[in-house]
């Protein structure tokens, strides 16, 4: 009854429905070879056959974790050297050309590099994932706390607040949607860069899982793993980054969403 009221909820599954008929319509009548595209009933069953093993339950969870070590280590060094920066216009504008051109450059490009360095492993997708989110959360608390008015800190400065109560009651409140931006835009970075970092250097995870498959030519175990790539997304940007960015805003920024 709820997803009646809310009509956008069931446009949004719509077009997931018309792609998964198609692609089962295309599969089924021979348009295209199972051999070519895998249809639904074999992805299903390569998906709970992983599931059954364990596999899949361990390869979320190692790519999971990967990502969660690597937000955290992005987001105290972003929010925290983005603060002092911004609170330093000659520092600010002495990295800002370095950061927007480290930001620029996916952090899939330092994965041979990361390879040479580390070897195969959690380290070297670590650094990847670290030089993909940093930037992006860095050069956003940065812009974030330049654009606080400055009204806002004449005013506390009036009331005899201190350097404290600045970065506490102006600074980084007012930093705060752009901080969330970051880290939500950090995030999406991220599990890109993840898996791409997955299929070429670690044996294990989501990534790894695809790649392993494509040599034993299982198209079936490569569609589910993309289905599970895509579907996990979409459950953390929803039911995680999205309620965090609206209720952070809403309590601790100095803007109120609409």
């Amino acid at each position: 009854m709820r997803s009646l009221r809310n009509p956008e909820k069931l446009l949004g599954v719509l077009p997931f429905a018309v792609l998964g008929l198609v692609w089962w319509l295309v599969t089924a009548t021979g348009v295209v070879h199972r051999n070519v595209l895998a249809g639904p009933p074999e992805v299903w069953r390569a998906t709970t056959d992983l599931a059954s093993r364990g596999l899949l339950q361990d390869d979320i969870v190692t790519s999971l974790l990967r990502l969660v070590l690597a937000m955290a280590v992005s987001l105290v060094l972003g929010v925290g050297l983005g603060l002092l920066a911004g609170l330093n216009r000659p520092v600010s504008d002495f990295l800002l050309p370095l950061v927007s051109f480290f930001n620029s450059i996916s952090g899939i490009a330092w994965i041979p590099l990361a390879i040479v360095w580390f070897g195969l492993g959690t380290v070297t997708v670590t650094f990847v994932l670290v030089n993909s989110i940093f930037f992006l959360i860095f050069f956003n608390t940065v812009l974030g706390v330049r654009s606080v008015p400055a009204v806002l800190e004449n005013a506390v400065k009036t009331l005899g607040g201190g350097r404290r109560e600045l970065v506490l009651q102006v600074y980084l409140p007012g930093a705060l949607p752009f901080i969330m931006s970051g880290i939500r835009g950090g995030f999406g970075f991220g599990w890109r860069a993840l898996i791409a970092a997955e299929l070429t250097a670690a044996t294990s995870g989501l990534g790894y899982l695809i790649y392993n498959a494509s040599n034993y030519a299982r198209g079936d175990q490569i569609l589910a793993g993309i289905i599970v790539i895509g579907a996990l997304w979409i459950v953390i940007d929803m039911a995680v980054l999205a309620p965090i960015e609206r209720r952070t805003v809403q309590r601790w920024g100095t803007v109120r969403q609409v």
